[in-house]
């Protein structure tokens, strides 16, 4: 290879790897940065969002049989 080329291609090499490091960081700031927020809504089972205050639940509770 000439010397031009390989000038070139060292170029646009180190511009691609700094272009990778530069996205993986804000990427990466950007993650921790929504990590820290506060959750804002939980998660309610679609069954559950009519239940109020006092209704009764039907709850079933498994319990081994004793062997004799």
């Amino acid at each position: 290879m000439n010397d031009p080329l390989v000038f070139i291609y060292g170029i646009l090499f180190a511009a691609t790897a700094g272009g990778t490091f530069a996205f993986m960081w804000r990427i990466t700031g950007a993650t921790l940065k929504e990590l820290d927020k506060p959750t804002k809504k939980r998660y309610i089972h679609p069954e559950m969002q009519n239940v109020k205050q006092g209704d009764e639940l039907l709850v079933f509770k498994a319990e081994e049989d004793e062997k004799e």
